[in-house]
């Protein structure tokens, strides 16, 4: 069976890669380290598909030491072993560079048998990783390390990728390939960032291409077929879920329509529907709050038939409820007034309740004044009386500043009147 296109034509040198010119442009860091001659250990964290195991192959490829290559999610702790047992042979006498895909599947005890060997610089590690290496690799390793963040790659620079992929196709085939010009953008554009799915995409619209006696011909609606979901990156455990949800709550507090049903779309066509229901009625409390308070029972019927109806049709009340939490105005005056009452408590700022708001009716034989002494608002012009409702110790303590809408200023007003402020 053949090799996958993408391993095909993977490149052999850095001039190759497409993308990654934050770090491996000329002058970059990366790139000067590596021209440098000396290879630290490194890590290589980004999404699947962008080049991490491909740079670190052509690395060491180029290192004059024994070369290892293992595969965190089939690696066993005897694998680890046989590479150290090498150390004292004719073989790894120049040191051992350990190629290790996956890094994140290795477990701590795996991790620290290599801890060893890399701190005395005997084995040289190149590590990839699809998650966060901050969260999944052991901190001595990292601390002996050097991160690199890979991103996805943009479409012009998968483009290359591309149109390098359907000329090899036509030399492997040795028959003409007759591409639409536009397919090699629109395959660059759907595959999100990722090259390897754009070389799958490439390589399944020539399987996929009307033959007949003047070649193959590969047509916009073939590539739209093939690659229709492809620019979909989404891990409900990674952190692309987490910047997508982030994303869409920070557009609508921005008041960013187009922004925030962009990242819905995104969520709903990953099949997130909890998260978009929940980050809207969250924002809604949060963002728009007393600025229109009313937006809190709309979001909340609008999240209700959402999940009554499912997707499809989700969409509909979700996108009426996000257009209207960005459209409204903003206050976080609650936020705010919950938070800093929550640092007081969590302060041990507290105290007794007031006597005359507790719930009991009656004082004990040490009390010399008996009696409540609570006031019923009610029975008050204006529906209100001064007393003092917070424990001794924070009398005067104020958590609630209006905003500056017409809303909570309205009411600001109504209560200095009848206040007589």
């Amino acid at each position: 069976m053949a090799a996958p296109l993408a391993d095909r034509i993977r490149p052999s040198d850095l001039d190759e890669v497409v993308g990654q010119l934050h770090i491996l442009g000329e002058g970059k860091a990366l790139r000067r380290i590596l021209e440098s001659g000396h290879i630290p250990n490194l890590i290589f964290y980004g999404p699947s598909g962008v080049g991490k195991t491909t740079v670190a192959r052509i690395i060491a490829e180029r290192a004059n030491m024994r070369l290892h290559k293992l595969n965190g999610t089939t690696a066993s702790t005897a694998d680890i072993k046989a590479v150290v047992e090498e150390l004292d042979t004719f073989a790894g006498m120049n040191g051992i560079l350990l190629y290790l895909d996956e890094i994140q599947y290795f477990n701590k005890r795996q991790q620290q048998t290599l801890l060893e060997y890399i701190e005395n610089g005997r084995i040289t590690l190149i590590a990839s990783t699809t998650e966060n290496p901050y969260f999944y690799v052991y901190n001595a390793i990292l601390s002996r390390s050097t991160v690199f963040e890979f991103k996805s790659v943009e479409p012009q620079e998968i483009e290359r990728a591309v149109r390098r992929g359907f000329a090899l196709l036509q030399e492997e085939l040795d028959a003409p390939l007759l591409v639409d010009e536009s397919v090699y953008g629109h395959i660059a554009r759907a595959c999100g960032g990722d090259v390897r799915k754009a070389l799958n995409a490439v390589e399944l619209c020539v399987l996929a291409g009307a033959r007949d006696e003047n070649g193959i011909t590969v047509t916009e609606d073939t590539a739209r077929q093939l690659a229709q979901r492809s620019a979909m990156r989404y891990d409900r455990e990674g952190d692309e879920h987490y910047d997508i949800i982030s994303a869409y709550q920070k557009s609508m507090r921005g008041s960013d329509t187009d922004a925030a049903l962009h990242y819905l779309a995104r969520l709903l066509e990953a099949g997130d529907l909890p998260s978009a229901c929940r980050r809207l009625m969250v924002c809604a409390c949060e963002d728009v709050g007393l600025a229109y308070p009313q937006i809190i029972p709309i979001v909340k019927a609008a999240v209700d038939i959402a999940l009554q109806v499912g997707l499809p049709e989700a969409r509909l009340p979700l996108a009426d409820a996000v257009i209207l939490v960005c459209q409204a105005p903003k206050s976080n005056s609650g936020h705010d007034a919950i938070a800093a009452a929550m640092a007081d408590v969590q302060a041990g700022k507290a105290g007794p309740v007031p006597r005359q708001l507790q719930n009991k009716h009656y004082d004990g034989a040490e009390v010399e004044k008996k009696g409540q002494f609570y006031q019923y608002p009610h029975s008050f012009p204006g529906h209100w009386v001064e007393q003092q409702y917070l424990p001794d110790s924070l009398k005067d303590a104020v958590y609630y500043v209006p905003g500056d809408n017409k809303n909570e200023q309205a009411f600001a007003a109504y209560w200095k009147e009848i206040k007589g402020q």
